[in-house]
């Protein structure tokens, strides 16, 4: 159903506007109950996903591309000018196309951990782009869920779907409630938990895959922290990625890559599924 937007102050606008205000836009996603999908790719994602779509936004160049995403009949798609999507959103809006979406209910801890064999933890991750990173490198290398803790940055904010290719909407996350908790939960359900760290004390990431476990899950930190000593006392061991020529410690993001490749083509040669 499109509808012409001529102005960029239009009520029809108002869950798009002030994208750039990141803390004034988490406090009111999270309120509102929904979340922005950018681009055509992310937006067929979440689709797929099975999330509600509250509306579309786009240029008329991107009408015919946005119209195929297998949109209900009935949503709004608002059409305008590239300079009122700028003065809307406060940014160029280079992928052409935005969308609202409802946030889903948010599952618990076990409810993502209950078939999993392999589980990536975030703990207080503030950098979207790296949160987004991560739970890319995670579904692309067999990880079954993510957990985040309490403080751990929005999976559902914006930059972080963009930056996860849209990996956010599908791989099944919950949020845990109480930390370091949940990683006592996930020892209880069986889990070894790995707590990625590069302490001297650690074993080498090498030496922990070559172990047999039944369920893995691997805690990261916050950048440049690291760990807190509340979660690495909690971690059944501690794991490090080897570091050479001075360089104390891989980004995040990429750690976690580095971890899930490990465990997961160690587990590919030994013919299991992950």
């Amino acid at each position: 159903m499109i509808e012409r937007i001529e102005h960029s102050d239009d009520i029809r606008l108002t869950q798009y506007s002030g994208m750039t205000d990141m803390d004034a836009r988490l406090r009111r996603e999270g309120v509102e109950g929904f979340y922005v999908a950018e681009g055509s790719s992310v937006i067929a994602r979440a689709i797929a996903a099975g999330h509600t779509v509250v509306s579309t936004l786009c240029i008329a160049k991107w009408i015919d591309e946005v119209s195929n995403l297998g949109l209900p009949e009935s949503t709004p798609m608002y059409v305008a000018d590239e300079s009122i999507l700028r003065a809307t959103t406060g940014f160029h809006v280079h992928r052409g196309a935005l969308a609202i979406f409802r946030r889903p209910t948010a599952p618990s801890v076990m409810d993502v951990i209950s078939e999993a064999r392999i589980v990536l933890v975030l703990e207080d991750l503030v950098d979207h782009a790296n949160v987004g990173a991560a739970f890319r490198s995670g579904s692309g290398l067999g990880v079954d869920a993510i957990i985040v803790s309490p403080r751990c940055a929005d999976p559902l904010y914006r930059r972080a779907i963009k930056t996860s290719m849209g990996a956010t909407l599908g791989m099944p996350w919950a949020r845990a409630e109480h930390w370091p908790a949940a990683l006592g939960q996930l020892v209880a359900e069986g889990f070894d938990v790995w707590g990625l760290t590069p302490r001297d004390e650690a074993t080498t990431l090498a030496h922990a895959v070559a172990m047999e476990h039944p369920r893995i899950a691997v805690v990261v930190g916050t950048e440049g922290e690291g760990l807190s000593d509340a979660a690495l006392q909690a971690c059944s061991r501690l794991v490090c990625i080897p570091m050479h020529n001075d360089v104390d410690s891989l980004n995040v993001a990429a750690a976690s890559a580095v971890a899930m490749y490990a465990i997961s083509s160690t587990l590919h040669s030994r013919g299991e599924a992950v």
